[in-house]
This record gives structure tokens, sequence and C-alpha cells, in this order.
């Protein structure tokens, strides 16, 4: 009704469109209508009535004639247009009515609890629906098989005692005819029996993928998808094994030991257990080179993947099942190093899949009796230690896996269990390949292999599988119907054997083998919980004993607090004044500066002669100096002031009452790295050359503060080179008369030699203060043969070799007296320039190098604020990244007792949580 009176509502307003699409539809049909009847032929002659014809003729206004069928229409028309003159009364009771209606069924619906998560959970109606019948199906098919074959046995029954008893000779023929029979409907009544029970899996395997896919796809932030029991006990294996490599022995979990002889059919077995071909195949080639640990868990997908990597591969496809097999095989060749051919690092994988027995198997390669050319020496005594250590293990399950299409004797492994498992209390033994030994063996050795009475070995139980007929191609699924079509028409296991029916098969194999192994988990994981609680205990009171005041803290959480101190420097390097920075730089850069200032520029433009020529020089100089060197020198000192700046950062740091020296093997190791790789920007060369020589165009000093400030400056720079040039002099000349006699020390023949001919030199500096800063040849000739006279034999290089510092002290010392002179001259300069009688361009010049410096430290500081140190930053930060993701550099840079026992504390904490949540999940499913 509301859906109604909404549709006239929305064609409210347009009655007269109505009434015209009423109009043309009646048109249409009449013009069809009178079109048909005026070509049938009436009894009266076949023509049409002449007064139907009148009356369905009316007539105009004006007298013409309205065709019948316009005027039909119009009649209909105008009934029609009357009679929906009544729709908006019927319109008003609807829409009040209804919403009336709605009103009630609203509030009747709030009253109704929540019931969405029914919808969601639940599979659709016609799954429902198909998934009743089928099992209401199934159940009367069960009766009806198990009524027929009871009214058969009982049949039979009575059919024999009535021939024993009329004929007492065929009584023996006759039960054994009878036995074989009831042996053969047995196995029939259990394959039907398992056929309809597989369809009844695969429909609820699709139901219940469903409901899984439904819940997994309704993720809240506050709810977890629950663990599988089986993935919780792998875990708790992995935990251990990474643990200590070495536990293996009496305190091991239980897992599934897969061993057998090479080529036997284990890997086939484990196959045909995980309904998967996962593994690479060969023909003769040994393909099992490593241990591969397969957990087997339950789920709505049949997928596989290793334990150090998320990618899935979808066991449906054949694609992926030949890059999992490839995969594999890479990472057991790769697992093989240094010329072995076997190796005992552990491959571990997940496989899931609808229907699938939860346990945790481990593959190991074959035994070998002879070895190839191209095999490790070895190769056989590794594989029987490898066998052996797993075997060992009084909680393992040993799956022996034995080839049934050669002799018995030959096998090697039969042995080898006995050795590790005399009373076979944890031996399932298997018999692969009956399908050949049904046609090469001796069929009453097959009965007393699988009775238990051909070996000596024991076991749990015996199974009778075939793992496919030796085809690499064949799938999971015709290797399971060729191994059913087998064990029904087998005469070895149907005709004439006594093998019981839960003996045969790969799913008979792997639900005993699931359920030993979950008997064997609740028995000895209650031991292993107890065993870490004492150890866990043990390592706790060790650690209160030796850090009674720390946490302990493994070497992720210290890594992580090592981390935060690091970027704390890095943010304190914003907070250093700007003040700072320039002296800082400034330092810096004028140490880097000043070697090439006195030797390059200021000493070759000072002892060349002339004031003219003087500036010249310093202006070819300086620009040079400017275009090549200079900016790349200036950026190479603002690093190294970046960094000494953020080292006595790290060092005051280190002086704090707080500081944990645990932290600084790893913080000099981190700031090391990240200094390696940063470097400056480009563009801040070619920025500091515009400015510098922009800058050393300025040859005016502007006031008396800078001039007395660029005196200050030349006549320390001045005293610092005079200073070294006299410690050169002091090397060179040996000790003074005071020192000699105070520390008992003498001069030596060289030391002796350099005083008579710095005597000689002095004697030319003081005979001319103005001297060129080389000898002439006279002059050399004259202080050789002066020596000489004193008995002192020299060449002239020797002579040069003492000049040089001499002169450079000589010079020094004139330079200091013409700084002080300048100090006074400042007013004298401003008003004669150039021309000034006292000579001051060294004042000049050391102005010029103090404005470059000081609009250098300026450009320098912004940038180191503004861009380097955020790089910095940025860098160190992807340097700890690195590290925090290298367990190795972790271990490297983080040790001590300290690390070393807070880890392990750790992890027997973890494994006891993890150990105590399996047992309370275990405890839960019991």
């Amino acid at each position: 009704m509301l859906r109604a009176a909404k549709q006239i509502t929305r064609h409210r307003g347009t009655n007269e469109r109505i009434t015209y699409l009423c109009s043309k539809i009646v048109t249409s049909t009449s013009n069809s209508y009178y079109s048909t009847l005026n070509q049938k032929k009436y009894k009266g002659g076949g023509k049409s009535n002449g007064w139907s014809k009148y009356f369905l003729a009316p007539r105009g206004p004006k007298g013409w004639t309205i065709p019948p069928s316009r005027g039909y229409g119009m009649i209909v028309a105008r009934v029609l247009r009357g009679a929906l003159k009544l729709r908006y009364i019927l319109l008003g009771g609807a829409i009040g009515g209804g919403v009336t209606l709605n009103k009630k069924y609203e509030d009747w619906k709030d009253g109704l609890p929540d019931l969405k998560w029914l919808e969601e959970v639940m599979p659709k109606g016609e799954k429902w629906t198909q998934f009743s019948k089928a099992l209401a199906e199934f159940g009367s098919s069960v009766k009806d098989v198990i009524e027929i074959a009871k009214g058969e046995i009982k049949a039979k029954t009575t059919v024999t005692a009535l021939s024993l008893s009329n004929d007492e000779s065929r009584r023996k023929y006759a039960l054994q005819s009878q036995v074989e029979n009831l042996q053969t409907e047995v196995i029939n009544v259990q394959i039907k029996y398992q056929r309809e029970l597989e369809k009844m899996e695969k429909e609820n395997r699709e139901l219940r993928q469903q409901f899984l896919i439904l819940k997994q796809n309704k993720k809240t932030g506050t709810k977890k998808i629950k663990k599988s029991l089986i993935d919780m006990y792998s875990e708790v294996l992995d935990e251990l094994t990474g643990y200590d490599s070495s536990y293996s022995m009496a305190d091991h979990l239980p897992r599934v030991v897969v061993v057998g002889d090479q080529s036997s059919g284990k890997t086939s077995v484990l196959e045909s257990i995980a309904k998967a071909r996962i593994f690479p195949r060969g023909s003769g080639e040994m393909m099992t080179r490593a241990p591969v640990k397969v957990t087997l868990a339950e789920g709505p997908y049949h997928v596989a993947q290793f334990r150090d990597s998320d990618r899935e591969y979808d066991l449906n496809k054949e694609s992926d099942l030949s890059e999992l097999r490839r995969e594999v095989e890479f990472r057991m060749r790769a697992s093989v190093r240094g010329g072995k051919t076997v190796s005992n690092e552990v491959i571990s994988m997940t496989v899931k899949g609808p229907g699938l027995q939860r346990m945790v198997l481990v593959d190991l390669p074959g035994i070998i009796s002879t070895m190839t050319v191209d095999m490790a020496a070895d190769t056989k005594d590794s594989i029987h230690q490898m066998t052996k250590h797993y075997m060992s293990n009084p909680n393992a399950i040993i799956l022996c896996i034995q080839d049934g299409s050669v002799d018995a004797e030959r096998s090697n492994v039969t042995d080898l269990v006995m050795q590790c498992d005399p009373l076979g209390r944890r031996t399932i033994f298997v018999l692969t390949k009956v399908d050949l030994a049904e046609e090469l063996a001796d069929p009453d050795r097959i009965r007393k292999i699988l009775s238990g009475k051909l070996f000596n070995m024991k076991a749990l139980g015996y199974y009778a599988v075939v793992t496919g007929r030796g085809r690499k191609d064949d799938s999971i699924e015709a290797i399971r119907q060729y191994e059913e079509d087998f064990f029904k028409n087998s005469k070895l296991f149907h005709r004439r054997g006594v093998i019981m029916p839960h003996q045969v098969t790969s799913r008979n194999l792997s639900m005993a083998v699931s359920d030993r192994f979950w008997k064997m988990v609740r028995e000895t994981i209650e031991q292993q919980a107890d065993a870490f609680k004492a150890t866990r205990f043990n390592l706790e009171t060790e650690w209160k004993n030796n850090f009674p005041r720390l946490r302990e803290s493994g070497r992720d959480e210290l890594f992580e607090k090592a981390k935060g101190e690091i970027l704390d420097e890095v943010v304190n390097l914003s907070q250093i004044c700007a003040k700072k920075w320039e002296e800082a730089l400034s330092e810096k850069l004028w140490d880097k500066l000043s070697n090439y200032v006195f030797e390059n520029v200021y000493l070759p433009a000072a002892q060349s002669g002339s004031q003219n020529s003087v500036n010249t020089m310093v202006d070819i100089k300086l620009r040079q100096w400017a275009e090549q060197s200079l900016p790349a020198k200036s950026v190479e000192s603002g690093w190294e002031t970046l960094q000494t700046q953020f080292l006595m950062l790290m060092e005051k740091a280190r002086k704090s009452p707080d500081h944990d020296d645990i932290f600084d093997n790893l913080k000099l190791a981190v700031i090391d790295e990240a200094i390696r790789r940063h470097s400056w920007e480009d563009k801040a060369i070619d920025m500091l050359r515009v400015i510098q020589l922009n800058t050393l165009e300025d040859r005016f000093v502007h006031d008396k503060t800078e001039w007395d400030h660029a005196v200050k400056f030349l006549e320390t720079s001045v005293k610092d080179k005079l200073d070294q040039t006299e410690h050169t002099l002091s090397e060179m000349m040996g000790p003074g008369q005071l020192t000699r006699i105070t520390h008992w020390k003498s001069l030596t023949e060289d030391q002796s030699k350099r005083r008579h001919v710095k005597h000689e030199l002095d004697k030319i500096l003081r005979t001319d203060e103005k001297h060129l800063p080389t000898l002439s040849y006279d002059e050399l000739t004259t202080v050789r043969k002066n020596l000489q006279r004193e008995g002192v034999e020299v060449d002239t290089d020797y002579i040069r070799q003492t000049w040089f510092p001499t002169y450079r002290r000589h010079f020094l010392k004139q330079a200091l007296h013409r700084a002080h002179d300048c100090r006074k001259a400042y007013y004298l300069y401003t008003q004669q320039g150039t021309e000034c009688e006292i000579s001051c361009s060294d004042v000049v010049l050391f102005w010029r190098i103090q404005q470059v410096i000081k609009v250098t430290c300026n450009a320098l500081r912004q940038q180191v604020i503004n861009r380097e140190a955020r790089r910095l930053d940025k860098e160190i930060k992807e340097v700890l990244d690195e590290f925090s993701e290298d367990e190795e550099k972790k271990a490297q840079l983080l040790t001590g007792k300290r690390v070393l026992l807070a880890e392990e504390l750790i992890k027997v904490r973890h494994i006891q949580e993890k150990l105590e949540e399996f047992i309370n999940c275990l405890n839960q499913e019991k």
C-alpha cells in the first residue's frame, strides 16, 4: 500500500499527461480491433452491420463525422479522467494509513534485539537448504546401508548354520568363503561410507570456508583472530630452536620425524598427508638436502608459507606449486656450503588447508648405503648423525618409511630405528609402494611385515600406503583415487589378506599419526613449562643480585633508548646561539685559511717591494683564491664545525650523572656512519663564491673600530706565525745556554753548525734590515768562506735551509712593528690613502680577510641551522633505522653481561608465556 501511495504521489500533478496517455493506448487498441473487425465476414452477406457503423461514427460539432476509433478513444479517455478524480481521496487515505503503519512497524522493530551478526555468520539460505537436505539424505543412506548389511549378514549366518548342519565336511570351506565375502562387504561398506563422509566433509568445508571468510572480513580494532592450536605449537618449537640450537635432546617437545632410505617414498608420504606436491623431485638424485619442518594446520584455503616470508603459495594453482618447489630447492642448495652435500639448517614452512590433520613433521634426507663421486666424503655419516640426532629425542614420533617394492633385508633404516626406539613406543611403520610389492614380492612376507612378525623392530602400528604410480605430474587427487582403487581391488589386501581396513591408505595413516602426536604433546608440554619456570626464576634471581636497581632491558629496548638520546642531541644543535656558532666557525675557518693567507698571499706580496706592486699582487692573489679554493675550504670548515659541536654535545651528555655508558659504542658508530654519508649542499659553494668575491672588492676600511680590529687581527696572526717560526729555529739550533746548564744537555754536531750559520746570517740582516727574501750568490759565497775560516764546512743548500726561518722571523718582527705604528695611523690613512708615509697595506689586507671570514661565517651559520643540521638529523635517522634491522650490528655494539643476561631472561620469559598460553588453549580444547 505504501509503495502504491509513493508511486501515485510521484506522479501527482500530471493529470492531463495521464489522460492523454490513456487515450493513446485505448485509441491504438481500438484501431487494431476495428481493422480486424472489418476484415471478418458476417453471416449477413459478409458485410458489417449498418447500425454499428452509425454508432461507432459520432459526429463533431460542425457536423463532420469522427472516425470510430478516435471517438471510442475519446469516450474512454473522458471516463478515465472522471474516475481519476477519485485518486486524491484514495491517496490521502493511503498516505495517512501508511505513515501510521510505518511508525508502528519502526517502534516494534526498535524493540527487537540486534541479530545482524547472525546474518553475517550464517551461510546463505540456498547453501543452508542444500546442507540440510544432504545431511538428511546422508542419514537415510547410511541407515539403509546398515539395514541391508544387517539383513545380508543375518541371512548368510542362517545359510551357514544350515549348511554346517547338513554337511560337516564343507564347514571349513564355507566359513572361509563367507569370511572373505564379509570382508569384501565390509570394505565396500567402508568405502561407500568414506565417500559419503568425504562428500559431507567437502560440503562442510565449503560452509566453514564461507564462515571463516565472513569472520575474517569482520575484523574490528578490539578483536583479534584466534591462532590455531598447531600454529601456537609451531611457534613454541621455533622459539625453542631460536633460544638454543642444541635444545634437541631430552627436553625437546614432540614432533614427527620422517625417516627412510633414499627413494623409499618418505617425501611422497609427507605430501600425501599435506595433500599437495610441495617438494622438488629428481630421478635418482638426492633432493632432500636439509631438514624441512612442515607445520600442518586446518584453514579455509589450501596454502603454504615459509616462516621467514609473508608470501602465500596457493596449492590449488600449478604455477604456485612450481614456484614453491623451486623455492624449496633453492633454499636447500643455499643451505649447503663449504662443499657439503647435506646441511643441518632447518627450512620451516606451514601448510594450511581444509581437512588437514594438525601436526608438525620433519622430513630428513634419505639414508644412503653407497656414495657417488659428486657427494662429499662425509655425506653418509652426516645423514646418519642427523637422523640419530632427531630420533634420539624420547619425545619424537618416528615415522619409519620402508620401500615395499624391494627386499626388506636391504633396508638400512630399520636397524637405525631399533637403536633409537628398541621398544617401539614411539615408532609408526609405513610400507610404501605396495602396488609394486603385490606383483614383485611374496604376499606372505608383506603380511608378515604389516603384522610385525618379519622384523625384530617393534612399532605402535603398521600401515600400507600407495603414494602414486611413479609419475611426476600426477596430482594428489589422482594419487589418492589410485590408492583407493588399488586397496579396493587388490588380491593381496582384499581376497587373501587378513589386514585390518584401518591399516591401509594415507588417510588412516595421517589420522593415526595426528592422534599419537597430540597425545605426546599433552604428556610433555607441562613438563616443559615447569622447566622454563625454574630457569626463569634462576635468571631473575641472578639479575637482582647483579643489577638490583636496573630493569632488564633487551637489545631492542636499549637501542630505542640510545636512539632517543642521539636524536635529542641533534635537536640540541638548534639551541646553540648564533654568536657561538659564528665564533666556532670563525676559529675553524681561520685555522684552515691562515697558512694559505701567509704563504700564498701575504708573505709573497709584502716581500715583493714597492707599495703599488704589493696591492696589485694582493688583489690578484685574493681573487684567484676566492674563485678556486676559498669556497670549498669554507664549506669544509662549516662541516667540521658542525661535527665538532655535535660531538661536544655528546661529550657533555656523557659527563652527566644519568649517563649510561652501555650506549657509547652504539652512539659513536651511528655518528661516524652518518658523518661519513653526509655531504654539504653543492649550491652552497656557488653562493659563497659570489658573497666572498663581492666582499673582497671592498678595499677601504670604513671606521676606526674596524681598523683597530684589523690591527689586532694582524698582530695576533703574526705572533702565532712568529711562535711557529721560533719553534722551528729552536729545533734547528738546539737548546739555549741556560737550558743546557740546567737540564744537562749538549748540542749535536748539526745544531752547532746551524748556530754558526745563523750567526753569519744575522750579520747580513743587521746590515740591511730591508733585505730581500733570497740571498745573492755573493752573499752565499761570503757566508761559506767565513764559516770555513771558523772550521765549519757547509754547502749552499744548507745555508739556504737556515736562511729561510731566520729571514721569516726577521720579517715577522718587522711586521709587528709596522702593525704597532699603524694602530694610530687610521686618520692619516683616510686622508692620504695609499700614499701614506706609514705603509699599512698589511692592515688593509687582513681587514679584507677578516671581512671575508665574517660574511662567510654568517652564511655558513645560516646554512647549518636552516639546512645542514636537518639533513644530518635525517641521515642519523636513516642510519638508526638500518641498524635497528641489523641484529648482528646491534649484538656487536650492545654487549656486556648486563645485555646478555637481560636477553636470556626476556627470551625465557617469552617462551614460558608461549607455553602457558598454549597449555591453556590445549586444556580448553581437551
